[in-house]
């Protein structure tokens, strides 16, 4: 079912104040506390496609999770579920989720533009999920959880998926950046880190700066307003921890610096955070598509 303008707002608003007070408390809503969880780290994905959720969506899917204590990143509706040859079970509580997207509606008099293009309308919608945890006499394939990988076998697929991207990468130095003019990234020696896994977090944030360059997907700031680059940053590190997640890696926050910043961008505009997690899962979509070739349920 649509919604309004005013309940299109109260989503905006309801998530915004949510993930606003979760910083304030100091606690970052793309950085759960997986050692406590009892799902394996990973994206949340349709249990009925296997497709990757993606922008505000895995946040509030991994909000519940963790709140709940679910033991599955798989989610489906009430119909999928049905479809499936199972069911929610009586007094299940949902998770509601979005979608937004635009449309060209037919052009009555007086809709165009000054360029004469059709006027594109933004609409968002909601609909409500279950864990497969709330279900039951779902086939053993959907309801199965998936098993915690250790570092030996992570590491391979990050070093390919690194390696698949083609990125210039120079290694040296004791900081990490992204050179956006002249398209490469630095990042020290692994050695320097304390926990070798770290130099792969760094490296996977940093190629979430290198999406956003001109000749990929054209997201980068040009200008020197401390606002646009926390932004920036807030994708770059919600694309580190979606693609640490992906990869079975614990995400962490790089810039707790900039949480100030991001909260004062937050404040100001109810719609930054689902801006910022949408630009965050297409950077993260864009570099993993490099080695896997599946899409994401377009529900962001």
């Amino acid at each position: 079912m649509g919604t309004d303008h005013g309940s299109r707002s109260s989503l905006y608003t309801d998530v915004t104040d949510r993930i606003i007070a979760q910083l304030e408390e100091g606690r970052l809503p793309w950085v759960q506390p997986w050692h406590d969880a009892n799902a394996a780290i990973g994206l949340p994905r349709n249990a009925g496609t296997g497709r990757r959720y993606s922008g505000i969506n895995v946040l509030i899917l991994w909000d519940r999770l963790i709140t709940e204590g679910y033991g599955s990143q798989r989610w489906l509706t009430y119909r999928q579920a049905q479809a499936l040859g199972g069911n929610v079970r009586r007094g299940e509580g949902g998770t509601t989720i979005c979608y937004a997207d635009r449309f060209t509606p037919k052009a009555p008099a007086g809709s165009e533009g000054s360029d004469g293009d059709v006027r594109q309308i933004a609409f968002l919608k909601r609909f409500t999920v279950f864990n497969v945890e709330q279900c039951e006499g779902l086939p053993r394939d959907h309801s199965k959880c998936p098993v915690p990988r250790n570092e030996p076998e992570i590491i391979p697929e990050a070093i390919a998926l690194i390696e698949a991207t083609g990125a210039e990468i120079r290694v040296g130095g004791d900081q990490a950046f992204y050179a956006p003019r002249e398209d490469y990234i630095r990042v020290p020696e692994p050695a320097v880190y304390y926990e070798p896994i770290n130099w792969y977090r760094t490296v996977l944030h940093e190629l979430g700066h290198w999406s956003g360059h001109h000749s990929r997907l054209d997201r980068l700031p040009h200008c020197d307003e401390r606002s646009a680059y926390a932004r920036e940053e807030l994708c770059a590190e919600m694309c580190s921890a979606f693609l640490c997640a992906e990869l079975g890696i614990t995400p962490t926050v790089r810039h707790a610096d900039y949480v100030g910043a991001w909260l004062a961008v937050l404040k100001e505009d109810s719609k930054a955070i689902f801006r910022a997690a949408s630009q965050a899962s297409k950077a993260a979509e864009f570099i993993l598509a490099f080695a896997d070739p599946s899409g994401t349920e377009n529900v962001a």
